[in-house]
């Protein structure tokens, strides 16, 4: 029970949690400073193009949920829409950091800065928002409505 004046926890989780992801980002951080030093700055990868491919149809899986979760007014709506924003951002530091020099280079650059940047801004605001617009919808006895314009 929590003191008067303050909110319970909308979602309560089990102690072991904050602890647990502690230790594995602590142990990500570490996995991560050794694979920086001892990885090859040049490697060569089989199914490249289906790695890729991959990652862009589930990408496009989790926009098209997003838009099915916003027709809908779904609840887990700011997850999908959350979820998308990281496939987005991922996908233009992977697009960047992976590509050649010149045309290449400012291309990655322009789809990042002007498409995958952008849409991942407008779906974590899709995740911030969504609960407060179904509250929103739900008081207003769960129909759309509009300001009525006043008579002259």
């Amino acid at each position: 029970m929590s003191a008067p004046g303050q909110a319970e926890p909308v979602t309560p989780v089990p102690r072991w949690v904050a602890p647990f992801f502690l230790v594995v980002g602590i142990g990500l951080v570490l996995w991560t400073i050794w694979i920086a030093y001892d990885l090859p700055r040049r490697h060569v990868a089989r199914h490249w193009d289906v790695a890729w491919a991959g990652f862009d149809v589930m990408m496009a899986a989790l926009l098209l949920v997003t838009a099915y979760g916003a027709a809908r007014r779904a609840v887990w709506l700011p997850s999908a829409a959350a979820a998308s924003a990281t496939m987005l951002v991922c996908d233009a530091w992977f697009d960047i950091v992976t590509s050649g020099r010149g045309a290449d280079l400012a291309m990655s650059l322009a789809s990042g800065i002007f498409i995958e940047l952008p849409l991942a801004i407008i779906c974590v605001w899709v995740a911030r928002n969504a609960e407060r617009a179904q509250d929103y919808f739900a008081a207003a006895g769960g129909r759309l409505t509009r300001r009525r314009a006043r008579p002259r």
